[in-house]
């Protein structure tokens, strides 16, 4: 590699040169899902975007530990700490179900949806009940050091106390312990508990209809959400670990306050570097049911939404996502995933070509062959470049541009080395099955590339009928599509089709 590994740390605002504890070997723990429903979109963008760096830092040769936790007790409805029911537990509750049988169904289809998007597995997947002895011996050495407080069976970090004297609190959110006093208390039942409205409960008293609650020395209860994160990070990575990952509206309260009880326990952030992934919009705004501004994954794969004019294969979003900076908006239209669904199909045949080509020998390193080498080197120089895919991406297209131009013999493999297109060739395949995390399975509308090639070719054949007045042909051809419930849609840009 020409450049160092750069990230953008969140805590610190800038891009830093990337170095690890201890040589060779990464530490990375990314907030995972809360299982009470079906994961969407904008979590599987955060942990595709995790999942490329995963990826990328293992390409580099570092030895990483992922660890990517599961929620599943202690997150309340609002996020809020009093006064408020945990969001498995109302599930449970609503569906009449135990809330592990909840987590359970919930953390199954996250881990179907996460194979679909190609996500790999993190080294240590904990949970927090899992954790519940570590997490009370936290709470309590938290205590000890003078950072926490009990009332009424609940336990407190005293935010304001920390503030005073550390001087960090909001450094990663730039929320500052000012503004938090003047926040209302609205709605906000037993605040009156708290000694200070930013402070936020690490053991929260169950009131007797709660269904998950363990003994403890303060009260039968159960942990806060931040204090979770504390907990697994740390046991499977230490006091001090390297990255830290999640998305943007983790930053606050979630990802402050995990600093804050780190500093209670180990008098330090738990990490060198944050990072975190940007939201997802939808046709420009943000995803919203109310609104009915908003689509599931399995929507996408099906076609099955008023949104979209047809399906797109789970690859297709996955290279869609790749073509956005992880730390920026992403925003998912039906245009925007038909020129995605083109130009991942012109990857792939571009690497099916690449892959068929041969040297005969005698290549001279000629003006092609150091502009080739020259669009390798920067397609990994961009990546070190704090993960840049889409950078990276254009990068590898100009190179699209070389291969089909020596296929069709307007380049000649006489001006390029056989060891550069040896080296092309890898990196075509690193790039796009190792760092990008992609799959060669060249399917898209119905799940099936070549059942797509079929349908475009008989969508052609039917605007031709149409074209020259053969309607025989054409009504037949719609009365056959029809009987196979497949709905086509006729657009100024020719005609799309979906499963009905």
């Amino acid at each position: 590699m020409k450049n160092e590994l750069q990230v953008f740390n969140s805590y610190s605002g800038k891009k830093e040169v990337f170095k690890p504890i201890h040589e060779g070997q990464v530490g990375m723990y990314v907030c995972g899902p809360t299982v009470y429903s079906d994961v969407h979109l904008g979590n599987c963008r955060t942990f595709v975007s995790f999942d490329v760096v995963y990826r990328y830092l293992q390409y580099l040769g570092y030895k990483v530990r992922y660890v990517r936790n599961i929620t599943d007790v202690g997150h309340l409805e609002g996020d809020e700490d009093t006064g408020r029911e945990d969001k498995i537990a109302k599930k449970a509750r609503l569906e009449q179900l135990e809330p592990m049988e909840i987590v359970q169904r919930y953390m199954n289809g996250f881990h179907e949806m996460m194979k679909v998007f190609n996500v790999a597995a993190p080294a240590i997947e904990p949970r927090a009940t899992g954790h519940i002895p570590e997490q009370i011996e936290m709470v309590q050495t938290i205590l000890d050091n003078g950072l926490a407080y009990v009332k009424n069976g609940s336990v407190y970090f005293d935010t304001f106390k920390f503030a005073k004297e550390k001087n960090v609190y909001g450094t990663l959110s730039g929320r500052k312990i000012e503004d938090l006093i003047a926040e209302s208390r609205a709605n906000l039942k037993n605040q009156d508990e708290k000694n200070h409205p930013s402070d936020f409960a690490i053991w929260i008293k169950a009131a007797p209809e709660h269904l998950m609650r363990w003994n403890s020395p303060w009260s039968v209860g159960f942990p806060g959400w931040h204090l979770e994160c504390s907990v697994m990070s740390t046991k499977y990575l230490g006091e001090k670990f390297d990255i830290h990952g999640g998305g943007s509206d983790l930053k606050f309260p979630h990802h402050e306050n995990e600093i804050a009880q780190n500093y209670g326990v180990c008098g330090a952030a738990p990490c060198n570097y944050w990072l975190h992934g940007n939201m997802l919009l939808f046709n420009g705004k943000k995803m919203s049911k109310s609104d009915g501004n908003s689509i599931m994954p399995g929507e996408l794969f099906t076609g099955q939404s008023s949104h979209l004019t047809k399906a797109y294969s789970p690859m297709v979003v996955r290279f869609f996502m790749l073509q956005s900076h992880y730390s920026s908006t992403l925003d998912l239209t039906d245009e925007a995933l038909q020129a995605a669904e083109k130009g991942y199909r012109r990857l792939m045949e571009a690497l099916k070509v690449l892959q068929e080509m041969t040297h005969t020998g005698g290549g001279s390193a000629g003006a092609l062959d150091k502009e080739i080498n020259g669009l390798i080197d920067l397609a990994s120089e961009d990546m070190s470049d704090d993960f840049n895919t889409p950078k990276a991406l254009a990068s590898l297209f100009e190179l699209v541009t070389k291969i089909n131009s020596l296929k069709g013999g307007q380049l000649s493999f006489s001006d390029l080395t056989p060891d550069t297109l040896e080296r092309l060739k890898k990196t075509f395949n690193d790039f796009i099955f190792d760092i990008f995390g992609l799959l060669a399975e060249n399917f898209d509308s119905s799940g099936n590339g070549v059942v797509d090639g079929l349908m475009q070719l008989i969508l052609d054949m039917r605007q031709t009928a149409r074209t020259n007045k053969d309607w025989g042909t054409s009504d037949k051809i719609r009365d056959a599509l029809k009987e196979l419930e497949i709905v086509v849609k006729d657009g100024k840009d020719g005609a799309t089709w979906s499963k009905g």
